[in-house]
């Protein structure tokens, strides 16, 4: 399952300024990104976004 642009939008509008302006900091910074991404407190959560792992 994927995660739409409007649950983005909602995740991201639910950010303050500077959370956002953070946020869009570091997803400026692929090599930062790609690291971020790689922890496994960024694959629950992800994994959890994107709905894997529900039961039933």
């Amino acid at each position: 399952m994927k995660m739409d642009k409007k649950g983005v939008d909602k995740l991201f509008g639910s950010l303050s300024q500077e959370q956002q302006k953070q946020v869009q900091n570091i997803l400026a910074d692929k090599t930062q990104t790609e690291k971020i991404l790689q922890t496994p407190q960024a694959q629950a959560l992800l994994k959890k976004l994107m709905g894997e792992g529900k039961n039933g």
